[in-house]
């Protein structure tokens, strides 16, 4: 039975590229990420309930939802970050645990570490379907350096992303081991390598 490891961190924290790390050594990652994208897609339930909550404006011509004008939207306004979360937290949430499931159920399963690659860990509360969390690091500064250059944003703009999710503080004093990225991509793998063998000793 494969071993369910929560990954988790903050915005623009290095998170996918730690994941393709463990990926390497021999993990099956879930990246919440596409599977946020595919519960957004053209009459979906949650795509009709963001339609209709937001009104058309936000939508391309293809009808897909334009992420970029949602996201301005909502981080500048908490309640509708709020009811937007309500909306696809659930359905992603039932994503992850089908895929929790199916792990869970291959007897002779060749991925032995299920990842799932999730943000929103501890705000969608899923960590508890999880048997380990890890959490990757960066400080609060870098975090809005790297979200400004990212995502083209002002500093006002990116620091309202960063505190829409729990601060990365607390987050790492909650977490069963963290990774520290504020330095160099060596340092990171070699945290990546030490947590990979304590997970698969557990096995």
């Amino acid at each position: 039975m494969a071993l369910i490891v929560g990954l988790t961190g903050g915005i623009v924290g290095g998170k996918s590229t730690v994941a393709s790390m463990f990926r390497d050594l021999g993990a099956k990652i879930i990246d919440a990420d596409i599977l946020g994208h595919s519960v957004i897609l053209p009459y979906k339930p949650a795509w009709k309930k963001i339609v209709k909550l937001f009104g058309e404006d936000i939508l391309r011509k293809d009808l897909t939802i334009n992420r970029e004008k949602l996201g301005k939207i909502v981080f500048a306004n908490q309640s509708l970050l709020k009811k937007l979360n309500e909306i696809t937290h659930p359905e992603i949430t039932k994503m992850i645990k089908k895929e929790i499931d199916s792990a869970k159920n291959k007897t002779h399963n060749q991925e032995k570490v299920l990842i799932i690659d999730a943000a929103l860990i501890y705000e969608a509360k899923i960590d508890r379907f999880m048997d380990k969390i890890i959490v990757v690091y960066i400080d609060k500064d870098e975090q809005i350096k790297r979200l400004i250059k990212r995502n083209n944003l002002s500093k006002d703009e990116a620091l309202q992303r960063v505190r829409s999710q729990i601060p990365m503080e607390e987050k790492a004093k909650i977490a069963d081991y963290v990774i520290d990225n504020n330095d160099t991509l060596d340092k990171t793998k070699k945290q990546v390598e030490t947590i990979w063998g304590k997970l698969v000793s557990r096995i």
